[in-house]
Formats: C-alpha cells, structure tokens, sequence
C-alpha cells in the first residue's frame, strides 16, 4: 500500500513539475504579413499588445517572436493599410493580411496646428506623401514637388548652385506685400530659407494649403498659400538604418548660337569696322568659361523605438559643383527627432534639432558696360571672339578702347563671391491628454541664422571700378533670430451622430534682425581679399562704406477652430484669428481673419448606396480672409531721416541728413478675400480619382510704394501705404486613374492643369487727404510691360515693329500718325500685346511598376505669357560689331541699330519640357547578413524643351516682381543625368 501511494505521489510531482517547466519554455510566435494581393510586406510593425516587445518583418514579410504564455495578441501595421489586431498561438505559423487604407478615408493631412483625414477635409488642400516626390539629384524640396499640385507653380531661372525655385500658390497676390507661401516644418514657422535645412530624402510628407479656409488658420502669414512639411519619425520595432546617395552629371542644355572668330571677322569688315577692333585671337568664350557640373546627395538616417519612445537622425551632405568655372554649393544637415511617452502615455513630448551650414561661391554679378550684361555669363556673350584672354606678360587682356570692358575668364578667375550661412533651430512640443477628450499643448521653437558675405575685386579682375578703386572689397553679417511659442488646447467628442473637434490657441512670436556691412579700396596686393579691410586706403572711405542695423517684430495671436461633422455627411470648419503685429501704424496694430467652409460627403447619401460608378463623391464650398506683412519692414510706419551726401561749410566737410521716409500711422493689413468652391470624386472602386477647384480671390489694401507730392504731411516723394486691389481668378484640376493594378503590375497614369486670371482692380485712391491716381505704372518687360487699371499684371504695351530705314535702323508704326514715336507709358503709338505672367499651366505625371522595377516621369509646362527678350535685341545690333559679338541670327536680320522697344523682341512664353524620367530596381536580400535590401536608380531631368522662345529657357522670373517677362540673360540652365543607391540595412 506504501508502494502505491508513493508511486502515485511520486508521479504526481513528476507531471506537475514536467507541466511547471512545459510552461514556462518560451514559445516561438512566427508569421508572415501579405498584403491584399498576397505580396508579402517587408517592414511591417508586429507588436505585442500590452507589452513594449515589437518587431519588423524582413524583406519576406515574414517574422518572429518569443513568449512565456500559449497565444499572444499582436497588432500589425503598416503604412497605407488598416492596423490589424489578431491572437496567434504558439509554436504555429500564422498569416496576417493587411487591407489597405482607403486614401479617401483615413488618408491624415496635416492643416496647421492639427490635422484630420483627408474625407473630412473642407478646404482645397494637396496631400503628397514621400512615394508622390520627384526623385533625383535634389538640392531643395521645392524641386521635388514641381508638377506634382495643381495651382503650384514652381520655377526655376537658371541652375546656378545653391539658388533655390521660386514657388507661387495661385499666383500673385501682392505686388509688395510678399508673394512667397508660409513654411511650416514639424510645427516651426518661416520663410523660404527654412527649406534649406530640410534634407530632401528625410521627407515624410507635405501638405499645400492652398484656399483661404485652409490657410486663415495662419492669419497674417497665410495669404500666399502655406507649405507643411512633416519629416520621417522613428518607429517602434528593430533599429533600422538607411543611406542613400545620389551622384548626378550636369551638363549644359542649350546655349546661345554667336559668331565665332571668322565669322565676325568676316562681318567686322563688312561694317567697315575699324582692324584695331581685330586682336587675331580665336576665343570661345562661353566654353572657356564653362564646365559640367556634378552634384552629390548623400543622407545616413537611423532611428528605432519602443512603445514609450522613438528616435530618428540624419546626416546629411549636398554639394554641388557649378557649370560656369568658381562657382560651387555645399550643404551640411544634423538632425535628430524624439518622441518621449509619459504619464501612462498621456504626455507625448517630441525634440526636435536641426543645425545646418550652407557655402556658396557665387558667379559674380553686377559687372559690365550695362545693365544687360550684370551677369557674368551675358559677358561672355558679348565678347568679342578675336580678343585674347591673356597678355603677351601673361596678364589678362583687357580693351582699353572699350568703356568698361572686362574680360570674363579674368572675373570669373580673381573675383570673390562667396556666402556662409549657419542655421540651428529646435522645437519641444508637449502635449497632455486631460480627460475624455481633452487635451492641452504647448509648443516653443527657436531658430537662429547667420550669414556671412564676402566680395572682393582685385586690379586684374578687368573691372573699372575696381581698377578705378585699385581694388575693392566689402562683407556683412547679417543675422535672424525668431522665436515662437502658443499654447494649445482641444476638445474631440462624438455625441450621436455629431463630432465636435475645437481648438483654441494663444501665439507668440517675435523677430530680431541685426546687421553690418563695412567696404574698403585702395589694397596693394590681393593676399588677404575682404579679409583684412583694414589693408586698404583709409583715405578712400566714402560715405555708405560703413553701415550697421538692428530691428525687431513681434506678432501676437489668438485663434480658433471648429471642426464639426453629423452622420459622416455634413462637414464644417470654422476659424478665427486675431493678429496683433509691432510693423503697422499705430492706428492698425491688429487685424482679424475669419474663415468658414462646408462639404457635403454625398456618396454617404442613401440614395448613393445602390449605385456603382461612384465610390466617393464630396461638394466643398468655402471663404477665408488671410493677410499679409512680408513687405513691410519694422519701422516702414514712422518717418526716417538718413544720410544724403555731404557739404562743404566752414572749411570742413559736413554730413547732411535729411527725410527718406514718410510716416503712415494708417499702415495696415494687407488682406485677400478668397471663395473656393471644389468637388472631389472617385469611381471604378477608386481606381480613378480627381478633383476640381473654382476660386476668385480679391486682394485689398494693397501695399505699394506710392509716388506722393512734396507738400502737406509728406518730407518726401514716396510712401508706403495701403491703396488698391488685385483680383485673381482660377480653375484647378487634378486627375489620376490606375489603368493597370494587380498582384505584379501598376500602371497609374496622373495629370494637373490650371487656369489662371488676375486682373488690377485699383492702384490709386486716398492717402492722408490727397487723392493718388497711380496708374501706368512700369512692371518689368524690358520697361514695356505696366501695371494698368483694368488690365492683368505686367500688361504688355509696346510698340509695333515696322522694318528699317535706309541706313538699316530699326523702324516702328506711327499708330496715331502724328509724325513722332511717343515712348511714354501712355503712348497712343503703344499696342496691347499679352501679359508678363502665365495663364494656364500642366503637368503629365505618370508611374509604372512591375514586380521590384518602378518607373515615373513628368512632363509639365505653361504658357499664355510673353517675355521680353532684351538679350536677343542687344545681340542683334549690327552697330555694336567693334566692340562685341552679335548673334549668328543678326546677320540676315541685318538692322543696324535701334532706339526703340518694340515687339520684333517680344517672344511667346510657352513651353513644354520634359522635367523628369526615373527608373529603379529594388534587390531584396534575403540571404545578405547586415543588409535587408538594395535600390538603385537612374534619373534623367531637364531632358527636352519644346517651345519656340529664342532665348536660352523661357523659365524666367514670374514671382511677380517689377522685374518679370524680360530676359537679360540667366545663368545656364542645365541637363541632369543620375545615378541613385539606397541601402536598408536589417
């Protein structure tokens, strides 16, 4: 019986302790994520619920756990698909497959201190996720978004290194008020210099709020449109790390076709131009001035993360090598983001630091016998192939029977044009979830930049005033310091059918400038450049060779938002926000922008339900008042008083001093009224997507610097004041259909246009008791286009061309036939004659990919604009043979001179170029160690130019300044060819 019930005993201990020690061996939980075509998904987030243990998968979609317990709860997710949660067991196998995201739907688009999905957005925003960027060699993110938006013209004059495109969001809004879009980056405000410190491949997504109920959010800097750039965060799961590298050859697309040595030597004596003009020298010119250039992108990002907290940080390093001889860029970027979670994970904090440092060598500028020639590559341009570029002595040659002639090769060897520019910004948001619904923020960043220039001129530069000077050399330091803060609260609730979404927040921001800039002459040797000013003759120091400065602003705000939505249909947003800026008169420190906008979700609608051909139909309608204070320095409100040449009085030389500014203690807000109505669909279960916007905007109290009598309250003869109004007008569509999608093989064919219309409503009115009928009003074109009432910006009017006379000079139509040519801005002998700025614009944006191949290109242009072709008319006179080269064209046009502008130079705008062809292969690794996989790519940009503009590009300036529709020569613009490397490693 003893025997028994030990053995009984002794075997219950046995299976107890083998169950103790069965359970408590770790089990294996393994799987692999696919996707709805069961494609498997590498870099899929498995975690653990209710725990921190996560993982990624690898390049099979494939991946593995280990627990003390049977089953485990996972959650997957993935970028683009619904968050999966499932209960796998252990020591099995499982399969988990993701369903995409329906963009329409949960899409999230950032909107300015927020975001929301995009189905419930109510205003005309464009959401472009990393995938959607141009790829390339890209040295600024604007260059990624080009043709990628509809009603986003992005421009880019010449490819000198480091100058980054001009971007305009529905055109011109203000003649001085500033044009450029607001710039917001992971919640940091700024100018367009703030995307020079944004590493093009660590974008993560960007969102352009276009319509004034989008943008009023941002009050008084909205009005031209707001740019939001979100950067790449780190994720919970396995540390990863990723290089990417881009090397790229840039040659020269297209260059002006000129005489060369026989050729003008050959016309030189059919003028009768005198043989001392002849130096016997064959020179190229532009090619010996030229080169190809290389430009290198090289980004090292790594990052990783738990539940509770994540990292990301990159290094990375642009540099960029100039097609005309000494001129370069290098770029350097640090950045590191992290998101700490505490307080059971109801406070989120988030760093972020960036520091970066921008070197530029700059062709030089401002050079030659006139303004036409500035550049140094008009320069070549015009000089004559029979000159020499050196001395018998080895020196460089230099005409002095030409007033001011300069030798380009001796510039471009010998100037100085250099800049340096250190950034350092950081931000920390705090954010505390209260209670149900209820949570409270804060936000602060700071952002410093300092920027170095310097320019030196030696004697042997061939420069007059620096041979005048015996040399010359200037530098300033010009430094910003900007600081925001605002304090956050919101509110999200359902009740029933309704969803309430309110945010209120209190703003403050503030500006400080400061500066000097110092210039010596008269150095007897060229060692130390504008290092050492202190080398040069203090005797030769003039007035405005010294100068220093120092001002601030400060921007107070306080607004609101109210998203509300019933039963998923009705959709409302709300805004309000009162700015209160130092910059104004004292009588308009503040201004208020208010902004509504509705949509109405009609696919929700009941009587949608048993249709097909639509699968997301939504009507928005919306109206906003932004403003606008970019023009308007600190102290343009109140009356200055500046040096204004000396006088001689008493045996001394006395200063004098005098106004140069007028008060306006009435300087307020720019602001534009802007009404947006759009309407959203998709159909063929959203295989085919678009969108359509109509919009009319007026901009009132239009800032312009006004020309006023001197009498009354004026002790000058201008002011800045507000008096006018703008109209703008547009139509927007955006198009994109998947003609091919299954398991291997996509084909997405994508597409955008835009109309646009601007109209000057008024230039003139009431200023202090005086009325200011400003009108005609000179606004680039080569002095031929105006800014007229009635009229778009930059109305040409200009003089028709008729032949030449008997000794070959230029002729125009004497169109009142009074016997003379009236040149003034109001002639009767001018015609209208088109616009300076474009009136429609495309993009064709196609993408296809098969298996681990892609491919995409873009094809964009505009037109509806004229360009004033000042260049081509200086090339083309016969006259200026003996002492400068012409065009090949000149010689069959055969006009001797001209005194006139007329529209024999006035050229068709419109263009159509090949901006971009990218192909990639994807290597996935599956056998490799270290690396989880291999993308390599080819890029070809700037690849055809269709147009019949004669000039070197029809892309000129259209950012709507006094200097648009006239080209007097660009810095080249050039074809890229690439080569890319992305490495991921596991």
């Amino acid at each position: 019986m003893k025997k028994v019930y030990l053995f009984k005993y002794g075997l219950t201990v046995l299976l107890l302790v083998c169950a103790t020690i069965a359970f408590a061996q770790k089990g294996t939980f393994k799987g692999k994520v696919v996707d709805e075509l069961n494609q498997p998904l590498p870099g899929a987030t498995v975690h653990v619920k209710g725990t921190d243990q996560s993982t990624v998968t690898d390049v099979s979609g494939s991946f593995s756990l280990t627990g003390n317990t049977p089953t485990v709860t996972i959650q997957v997710s993935f970028v683009g698909y619904d968050m999966q949660e499932r209960v796998i067991k252990a020591n099995e196998s499982s399969t988990i497959s993701l369903v995409p995201a329906s963009k329409s739907l949960t899409e999230v688009v950032v909107v300015g201190y927020g975001s929301v999905k995009k189905s419930d957005l109510t205003g005309a925003v464009t959401n472009l996720g990393s995938k959607d960027l141009n790829p390339g060699p890209i040295t600024n993110p604007l260059q990624q978004l080009t043709g990628k938006a509809a009603g986003v013209s992005i421009s880019q004059t010449g490819s000198e290194p480091g100058v980054a495109p001009t971007v305009r969001i529905r055109g011109i809004t203000s003649l001085q008020g500033g044009n450029d879009p607001l710039v917001v980056v992971d919640g940091i405000q700024g100018n367009m210099d703030l995307l020079n410190q944004v590493p093009p491949s660590e974008i993560a997504s960007v969102d352009i709020l276009k319509d004034a109920s989008a943008t009023a959010i941002y009050g008084s800097r909205g009005a031209p449109g707001v740019i939001i750039i979100s950067t790449k965060k780190g994720v919970a799961g396995k540390a990863n790390v990723e290089y990417t590298e881009n090397t790229s050859l840039d040659v020269i697309a297209k260059k002006l076709k000129e005489l060369d040595a026989a050729g003008w030597t050959k016309q030189a004596e059919a003028q009768g131009v005198d043989v001392s003009a002849n130096h016997g020298s064959s020179t190229d010119w532009f090619n010996l001035l030229t080169r190809n250039g290389v430009t290198q992108n090289h980004t090292l990002a790594f990052g990783s993360g738990t539940n509770g907290f994540n990292y990301r940080a990159s290094v990375s390093a642009i540099t960029q090598t100039g097609i005309v001889i000494n001129s370069s860029y290098k770029k350097y970027i640090g950045r590191i983001t992290a998101t700490q979670k505490a307080l059971d994970d109801k406070l989120t904090l988030t760093m972020n630091v960036n520091s970066g440092i921008n070197d530029n060598v700059y062709s030089p500028i401002g050079i030659g016998r006139a303004a036409f020639t500035s550049n140094l590559i008009s320069n070549t341009y015009i000089s004559r192939p029979t000159d020499p570029v050196f001395n018998s002595d080895g020196s460089y040659y230099s005409d002095p029977n030409v007033f001011q002639y300069i030798n380009p090769y001796a510039v471009a060897k010998t100037v100085q044009n250099n800049a340096n520019t250190n950034n350092l910004f950081g931000s920390l948001a705090a954010n505390l979830d209260i209670y149900k619904g209820l949570s409270a923020g804060w936000f602060g960043s700071w952002r410093k930049t300092d920027t170095n220039t310097g320019y030196y001129a030696p004697v042997a530069s061939t420069i007059a005033t620096a041979i005048d000077n015996k040399g010359i050399a200037n530098i300033a330091n010009n430094h910003v310091d900007e600081k925001l803060m605002d304090i956050n609260l919101s509110y999200k609730a359902d009740f029933g059918l309704s969803h309430l979404d309110a945010t209120s927040v209190y703003e403050w921001q503030a500006q400080t400038y400061n500066g000097s800039f110092a210039q010596g002459r008269g150095f007897i040797n060229d060692i130390a450049t504008y290092n050492a000013l202190q080398l040069g003759d203090i005797s030769k120091v003039l007035q405005g060779d010294i100068s220093s400065y120092k001002n601030d602003r400060r921007l107070v705000s306080f607004l609101g938002r109210v998203n509300y939505s019933y039963n998923n249909r009705y959709l409302l947003t709300a805004s309000f926000r009162r700015d209160g800026s130092t910059v104004f008169g004292v009588n308009n420190k503040w201004g208020n922008f208010p902004s509504a906008s509705l949509a109405w979700r009609i696919d929700q609608e009941g009587f949608m339900k048993n249709q097909h051909a639509l699968s997301s139909l939504k009507l928005r309608v919306g109206y906003g008042i932004t403003g606008n204070q970019q023009g308007i320095s600190p102290q343009n409100s109140i009356a200055l008083v500046g040096q204004a040449g000396s006088v001689f009085f008493g045996g001394t030389t006395i200063p004098n001093y005098s106004v140069n500014q007028n008060s306006n203690p009435n300087l307020k807000w720019e602001t534009r009224k802007q009404a947006n109505l759009g309407l959203d669909f998709a159909s063929f279960n959203d295989r085919f997507n678009g969108s359509v916007d109509v919009y009319t905007a007026n901009t009132d109290n239009l800032l312009f610097n006004y020309t006023v009598p001197l009498e009354g309250p004026f002790l000058t003869t201008n002011i800045l004041a507000n008096v006018g109004t703008l109209q703008a007008r547009g139509l927007e569509l955006s198009l994109s259909y998947a003609v091919i999608k299954n398991a291997n093989t996509t084909l997405i064919l994508a597409g955008n246009g835009s109309l646009m219309k601007n109209k000057v409503l008024k230039l003139g009115g009431n200023i202090e008791g005086y009325d200011i009928p400003t009108n005609y009003i000179g606004w680039g074109g080569g002095g031929n286009a105006y800014l007229v009432v009635g009229k778009p910006i930059g109305t040409f009017l200009i003089l028709k061309h008729k032949g030449k006379d008997a000794n070959s000079a230029e002729t125009v139509v004497d169109r009142d036939n009074n016997g003379t040519i009236d040149q003034g801005s109001q002639s009767k002998d001018r015609y209208e004659e088109g616009q300076g700025l474009p009136t429609y614009s495309y993009a064709f944006t196609p993408s296809f990919t098969y298996k681990n191949f892609d491919a995409s290109m873009v094809w964009r242009g505009s037109g509806g604009n004229k360009i004033y072709n000042g260049l081509r008319q200086d090339l083309s006179l016969l006259e200026n043979l003996g002492k400068s080269n012409v065009l090949q064209s000149a010689v069959p046009l055969g006009i001797q001179s001209s005194q006139y502008g007329s529209d024999l130079w006035l050229e068709s705008g419109n263009y159509l170029r090949w901006e971009n062809l990218s192909f990639g292969y994807r290597i996935n690794l599956k056998n490799v160690k270290y690396i989880n996989a291999l993308r390599v790519s080819v890029t070809g940009q700037n690849l055809a130019l269709i147009t019949k503009y004669k000039g070197i590009d029809p892309e000129l300036d259209t950012s709507g300044g006094s200097s648009i529709a006239q080209d007097y020569g660009i810095y080249p613009r050039t074809r890229t060819f690439s080569i890319g490397l992305n490495v991921i490693l596991k």
